[in-house]
């Protein structure tokens, strides 16, 4: 399984682009990937940092934090839910520019001596909405307390010592997870908020609703974009020599990040704000597309591509199974592929299994595109070319249906390892005993982890023990029970998970104020996230 026959910095075009030629760039890696690597003299800097300057930032933070809380804890007493006097007392306009000296105190003291700001913010009056991106760690809060704008976060947050006053300070938008219609909520107070004329203060949202490595911009949502007025795009950078910024899914902690941080001498941040884009009326009547034309502004003012990869990608990316997805694989890819055909997640489990047991019948028989389009009950499109592509690997216009039909169980299964692996022997096993060779357990496994490439020959033989030259699917789950890590061992020999991969990775709101609000349904494949460290 690869990509095949296109430039490696072009993919299909959106089709959320109005008309839009430009081609969406899959990312040079994993957006939800980071990989910190420090030098022998960058590990000696940390040490003596951490032994000199780390614990004074440490503690000028706390203080901070401290200093501000009984002002947010006066200036946040009453109803969140009243409008916002005009214009603001004397008393109020104080604490406010009190707490955002002792924010900007607290980040100074962090060593973000100087934070660049270009642009010009507009005025509430001028766009109520503010979106930024890429959202990339919690250090992302620094133009939220330059600005003392609203967010939207999860309702557990207010529950927060200290943090908790903090937030209400700013008077956010709560988003309870509890509450199955808290997300139709959410938009109306948006909407309410947006549509006061200056009333309320801007809201700052970040429409990737996850944390990303800022290689590129995935997928916006809609849920900014719904009340159809005037949003400024925000864009956030980082120049620093050693990104100890990025906090992603798969990567340094939490913990890490900020003891990392505070350990560097000086860390630059720059914000810039875009012009006020104005929306037309087709975009005021589909948020998709508002979304998608604002995030193209944003991603040439960044100078990155933009990408089609969303937020369940990522699920994708790191779910626990077994048989873990490397940086490079295609199947984020091909998720995206299969999402531009507009089928649904329902649909496609349910097809699984008519897709494996027409597969299995076929025996391996060549699929032609006609036919592939036949079997998934689409019309031929340039999106259903590019997703035939990734199964073409000799170009020659035929493709194994077998292949699709492992990527699509661990698409749809991401988690279940062993149920992809017994659907693929039903389909590449001997019709006596179900048992297959090494060549199609090197089938499997590479379409399982979406590489072209994968050798699988001291695995096999490790499965055949009795030297047979076939297995069944029973000699590899008694074989899997008994090694559970059998893909690092034997698949991954000369990579090393990084000690962050040991890691539990946070919750699908890490830092609290990258909620998802948007009013579609995505809370399938979040329960495994539920248990992990927020």
């Amino acid at each position: 399984m690869r990509l095949r026959g296109r430039d490696p910095r072009a993919a299909p075009a959106s089709s959320a682009g109005a008309g839009d030629a430009r081609r969406l760039a899959p990312p040079g890696r994993n957006p939800f990937v980071h990989e910190l690597r420090l030098s022998a003299l960058q590990k000696a800097q940390v040490a003596v940092m951490t032994l000199t300057l780390f614990p004074i930032r440490l503690l000028v933070a706390a203080v901070m934090m401290l200093l501000a809380w009984p002002l947010a804890l006066v200036a946040s007493l009453g109803s969140a839910e009243r409008e916002p006097e005009q214009p603001l007392a004397l008393w109020r306009r104080v604490v406010d520019v009190l707490l955002k000296a002792i924010m900007r105190t607290m980040w100074f003291a962090g060593g973000f001596h100087r934070v660049a700001v270009k642009g010009r913010q507009a005025l509430p009056t001028e766009a109520a909405i503010l979106t930024l991106a890429p959202h990339s760690s919690y250090f992302d809060a620094i133009p939220v307390t330059m600005t003392m704008s609203s967010i939207v976060m999860k309702a557990e947050s207010r529950d927060i010592p200290i943090w908790g006053t903090l937030i209400k300070y700013i008077r956010p938008v709560f988003v309870s997870r509890m509450d199955q219609d808290s997300r139709r909520k959410t938009v109306e107070v948006i909407k309410r908020r947006a549509q006061s004329s200056g009333k309320w203060p801007q809201i700052m949202i970040f429409p990737e609703g996850t944390c990303t490595n800022r290689t590129c911009l995935i997928t916006f949502k809609p849920g900014a974009f719904i009340p159809g007025v005037p949003v400024q795009p925000v864009v956030l950078r980082y120049p620093n020599k050693l990104d100890t910024i990025t906090w992603t899914w798969q990567g340094p902690g939490a913990l890490k990040i900020l003891w990392l941080t505070l350990c560097q001498f000086h860390n630059q941040v720059e914000i810039e704000f875009l012009p006020v884009y104005t929306p037309s009326e087709e975009e005021k009547k589909d948020p998709t597309l508002y979304a998608s034309n604002v995030r193209h502004v944003m991603a040439e003012a960044l100078g990155v591509s933009v990408t089609d990869y969303t937020f369940e990608d990522c699920q994708l990316a790191l779910a626990e199974g077994q048989l873990r997805l490397p940086a490079d694989t295609c199947l984020l890819e091909f998720a995206r592929l299969v999402r531009g055909l507009g089928l649904k997640p329902e649909k496609l489990e349910r097809d699984l299994d008519r897709h494996a047991e027409s597969a299995r019948m076929k025996r391996g028989g060549s699929l032609t595109l006609p036919k592939f389009a036949a079997q998934l009950e689409v019309p031929e499109s340039k999106a259903l070319e590019d997703l035939f592509a990734l199964f073409d690997e000799r170009g020659g216009g035929e493709m194994d249906m077998r292949e699709y039909v492992v990527a699509l169980s661990v698409v749809c299964r991401p988690s279940q390892t062993l149920d992809t692996i017994q659907l693929a022997f039903k389909m590449y096993g001997s019709q006596e005993d179900g048992s297959i060779d090494e060549h199609a357990l090197s089938s499997i496994l590479k379409t399982a982890v979406g590489v072209a490439e994968l050798t699988v020959t001291d695995l096999f033989r490790a499965i055949d023990q009795e030297e047979k030259g076939r297995i069944t699917f029973a000699d590899f789950e008694r074989f899997a029970e008994a090694y559970p890590d059998f893909a690092e061992e034997y698949l991954y020999p000369k990579q090393t998970r990084s000690q962050s991969c040991a890691q539990t990775p946070p919750a699908p709101t890490p830092n609290g104020f990258c909620a998802d609000f948007s009013p579609e349904d995505s809370a399938a494949g979040t329960e495994a996230f539920r248990k992990k460290l927020d």
